[in-house]
């Protein structure tokens, strides 16, 4: 690879945003497409969108034949979770093992504290000291689910400036019109609101805090893999 590409990639990578190496078989060049900067008009334009996507790299063929190999760059995905709750219990172990970094927000040391979560994943601070030191990005999920507007509001505004691939809050839709209420005074668009899923999880007939947790965790990867698709 030509250091000028291993350059930029390092430098999306330590950004954490997307990219692929295209490299074109017939001719051995290649070149470096980052998808903030995904162009419709490239012949892979198609299989680069699917594989920034699925995170594969692999071989594809363009519609005028030419084929190409695309090594594919992905940030790991995370999940941030406000509020160290029973959901939070079951949502932890589950993401982890769907290949998701995860950590636990809460300034409620009742809540977070070792006995119910593991050190390495727990931070009992506000979520506005806490995402100051882990920042928010398009390939981080929030789930808030506290119940409580003083601690999950800043998350829930954060992330949507940030532009977090899913958003997403616990609570009733009475609830959630006052949260809408509260975050629209604060500033938020209509459209940045629009886009938290509330109330949070998939609609299937969850109740208990696990079938919850299972609810969430299936929106957040269907936010990952088909976004813009139907709850």
């Amino acid at each position: 690879m030509q250091l000028d590409l291993l350059a930029a990639l390092n430098e999306e990578r330590s950004a954490r945003r997307a990219a692929i190496l295209v490299t074109e078989l017939a001719s051995g060049a290649q070149r470096l497409v980052k998808k903030r900067e995904l162009d419709a008009a490239d012949p892979f334009a198609a299989e680069l969108g699917k594989r920034f996507l699925s995170g594969a790299s692999g071989l594809v063929t363009a519609e005028d034949g030419s084929q190409a190999f695309l090594t594919v760059s992905v940030p790991s995905p995370r999940l941030m979770i406000i509020g160290a709750v029973h959901i939070s219990q079951a949502l932890l172990p589950m993401a982890q093992i769907a290949g998701f970094d995860v950590t636990v927000i809460d300034p409620r040391t009742a809540f977070a504290c070792p006995e119910r979560f593991p050190a390495d994943v727990l931070m009992a601070d506000w979520p506005q000291d806490a995402l100051s030191t882990r920042p928010l990005d398009a390939y981080t999920a929030l789930a808030a689910v506290t119940h409580d507007p003083k601690i999950d509001d800043f998350a829930l505004e954060s992330a949507l400036e940030a532009g977090c691939f899913y958003v997403g809050a616990l609570g009733s839709r009475k609830t959630h019109a006052s949260r809408l209420q509260r975050l629209a005074a604060a500033g938020v668009s209509e459209t940045d609101l629009a886009r938290i899923r509330a109330p949070i999880g998939l609609d299937i007939g969850a109740a208990s805090p696990a079938e919850i947790a299972v609810a969430v965790l299936g929106e957040v990867i269907a936010a990952l893999r088909k976004p813009g698709g139907g709850r």
